[in-house]
């Protein structure tokens, strides 16, 4: 295979990805919310100077938690097509991967007070 080829099919599976980030964004609120809550957190990492090893696991967390919430909202849309009626088993499969952002985020908030409560109760 050429490479002009496999460099465009790059592109196009990069580009089918970013409109999947992108139209998450523009239509889930929960996705957004996570995504402030994210800048902030990064923000804050850069005020309390963390440690190298401390970037890396609030990086995974915030990665673990974005991905949580777009495999969530994949499945919801997936569940809304297959079957537009309310179903009691397509609430149970809505309610399984919303579980899972929970769990996402319920760890991303231990995390983050297991890295910033110290430093807060420092700077007073």
């Amino acid at each position: 295979m050429n490479s002009a080829l496999k460099d465009k099919r790059k592109k196009i599976g990069f580009s089918y990805a970013w409109n999947g980030i992108l139209a998450t964004i523009k239509t889930e609120a929960n996705f957004r919310l996570h995504l402030v809550v994210a800048i902030l957190v990064v923000i804050c990492c850069f005020i309390f100077e963390i440690t190298r090893i401390e970037w890396a696991i609030i990086l995974l967390t915030i990665g673990l938690v974005l991905v949580t919430e777009l495999t969530n909202s994949a499945i919801e849309k997936i569940i809304d097509y297959l079957r537009p009626e309310i179903h009691p088993a397509a609430k149970v499969i809505k309610d399984v991967a919303a579980g899972s952002v929970l769990i996402a985020a319920i760890i991303s908030v231990i995390i983050g007070c297991i890295i910033f409560i110290p430093r807060l109760i420092g700077w007073m």
